[in-house]
């Protein structure tokens, strides 16, 4: 960061701890913390009941300040849900830099994870800044061609007014509702090409401002009764549901 006056730095200082406190995604904490009720579509629970595939690789997406870690939990419950620690992949990238520049990292990212797993098609799982990373991808650079499912936990999919608080990165900038970025993402087809498309929201959320801004149209959108924005990494009940759609 370039140096700033005392006054306009401690400015930015301010900003960008409130940021940290309304975004960062905390570590996955045990699968045993108490779960939210989830609401489910009849079509979901008639998946469930059919043959499931667990063969294909899935890549995790964290939000803004995330990383890896933040999918501890999800992991677990993916391989109790079948997979193989071989197929669960976490992509992570720079929260500070722009969202265009991280989409093409994770295009890259899932042509490695096809070449590696052998794989025409891979799954994405996100988590709120982690959805406009992902939908960039499959919508603006085609990305819809190689992956299968595109699970959105409370992503900013529409932006989120909460982004106001960190406006100084560029990241932010395009997280802001009404932001070009926002635009081009959601103009026209919000679930392109043979994708099969889901969300979870949450009027609890606290963090995604609409909190309907998770939902896309064309997708399964399944409204939790009260969760977290947070809570969501540790809910073995939603990433049960999660892993259950992947494989259908």
């Amino acid at each position: 960061m370039r140096l700033r006056s005392p006054r306009r730095l401690l400015g930015v200082l301010a900003a960008a701890t409130v940021a940290f406190s309304l975004f960062s995604s905390a570590p996955a904490v045990s699968a045993a913390a108490s779960p939210a009720a989830a609401t489910v579509p009849a079509s979901s629970a008639n998946a469930a009941a059919q043959p499931l595939s667990t063969g294909t690789p899935v890549v995790f997406v964290h939000g803004y300040t995330g990383n890896a870690s933040n999918w501890v939990t999800a992991m677990s419950v993916f391989r109790l849900n079948g997979w193989s620690s071989s197929n669960l992949f976490a992509y992570e990238y720079n929260s500070y830099g722009d969202n265009v520049t991280n989409a093409r990292g994770l295009a890259s990212f899932v042509d490695n994870v096809k070449a590696r797993t052998g794989a025409s098609k891979v799954a994405i799982v996100n988590h709120s800044m982690g959805g406009l990373v992902s939908q960039y991808y499959l919508k603006v650079l085609g990305g819809n061609t190689s992956v299968s499912h595109l699970a959105s936990i409370a992503g900013a999919n529409h932006g989120t007014t909460y982004a106001g608080a960190c406006l100084i990165y560029t990241t932010c900038q395009q997280m802001y509702p009404g932001s070009s970025f926002i635009s081009q993402i959601t103009a026209g087809d919000e679930t392109p090409g043979a994708t099969k498309y889901a969300t979870w929201y949450s009027a609890c959320d606290g963090i995604i401002i609409p909190y309907t801004s998770t939902r896309l149209s064309g997708a399964t959108n399944n409204n939790v009764v009260c969760q977290t924005h947070i809570g969501y990494l540790a809910d073995t009940v939603v990433l049960g549901q999660i892993a259950r759609f992947v494989a259908s």
